[in-house]
């Protein structure tokens, strides 16, 4: 709602830096780069042959990267809740073409997700049932309303 605000992001944004990106891209863009680090592990491993010595390596490996990505799905879960609560234009998503010829569907299942409410005398977690769908190039957390 501050003017002065709105006025600054957009100088941000439109600086050539920033290349015309909205500032969600930076919020969400790392994001997403590391939840693709376990799928690639996992076709390293997928193709690495299962006598090799290299093989345990890679399993070792994608369970770490593995350990990795958790606490980045629960951020990334998090920034989504904090958003709701807020009326910034930069964190609205921008609409994208779900159905391309470079995107394929990769894994999708139903979660839940523990939410923390901390309120001025209390704090309690409630949860949430999601949706994940994850592409090759995005992940897609979904809810019922």
């Amino acid at each position: 709602t501050n003017p002065a605000f709105k006025e600054v992001l957009s100088r941000i944004e439109a600086h050539e830096d920033c290349r015309n990106l909205p500032m969600i891209s930076f919020l969400i863009l790392p994001m997403q780069r590391v939840t693709r680090l376990p799928l690639l592990m996992d076709t390293i491993c997928q193709k690495t042959p299962k006598d090799s010595a290299k093989y345990e390596n890679c399993k070792q490996a994608l369970k770490e990267v593995s350990k990795v990505c958790s606490p980045v799905i629960k951020l990334f879960l998090w920034l989504e809740k904090a958003s709701e609560g807020l009326q910034c234009d930069f964190l609205a998503l921008q609409p994208f073409p779900l159905v391309s010829s470079s995107r394929w569907l990769v894994k999708r299942g139903e979660l839940t997700a523990y939410v923390e409410d901390t309120g001025l005398f209390s704090k309690r977690t409630s949860k949430q049932q999601v949706y994940f769908f994850l592409f090759n190039d995005v992940l897609i957390i979904t809810k019922k309303k």
